[in-house]
């Protein structure tokens, strides 16, 4: 499991002070902590990994600053290319998506769930289904070959706890 700390329109420092009692949570119960988008950040405070974006660097850069045993992700959106560039650049996962419409934040890129099945048919790289994700929905995704499954408002935008115990019925882990 990992826990990916997304904020948005705070400074370094700020993101820093946030993310501190969350990344102790997560430690202290073995779940990876990744940063999203900020290498930096995740140099700053000592993140497991970073996640990044199209427009967020490189992972050839990330690698150099984070170190070998930091895990670094690479959304890809809907692109073989683009995943495929990310895993010849050193990347430790991939991103796809978005499967369905998120609620979080407006995206242009739309994925099928057959990218999956061609990217685990080709690679041993894991790769995440992201957008829009939610229990009544991810069971094709896993079925289609996603390793991982990124959710957000499905567990955030309600009953967290119920939200998880849906997850995990459906993906087996009661």
């Amino acid at each position: 499991a990992a826990f990916q700390f997304r904020v948005k329109d705070v400074d370094e420092h700020q993101a820093a002070r946030l993310a501190e009692p969350l990344q102790a949570i997560c430690s202290d119960r073995e779940v990876a902590f990744i940063v999203n988008d900020s290498i930096a950040l995740a140099k700053r405070i000592g993140a497991d990994g970073v996640h990044l974006g199209q427009g967020d660097g490189d992972v050839k850069d990330a690698r150099a600053r984070l170190g070998k045993e930091a895990q670094i992700g690479v959304t890809c959106h809907n692109s073989r290319d683009l995943a495929m560039e990310a895993g010849e650049a050193g990347a430790d996962y991939v991103a796809f998506g978005a499967f369905f419409p998120p609620q979080t934040k407006d995206t242009d890129y739309r994925a099928e769930p057959e990218l999956l099945t061609w990217w685990q048919n080709l690679m041993e790289l894991p790769c995440v289904a992201i957008g829009g994700i939610t229990p009544e929905n991810c069971a094709p995704l896993v079925e289609a070959g996603a390793d991982f499954l990124a959710v957000s408002h499905a567990v955030w935008g309600g009953d967290e706890a119920a939200a998880v115990r849906a997850f995990a019925r459906i993906l087996g882990g009661d």
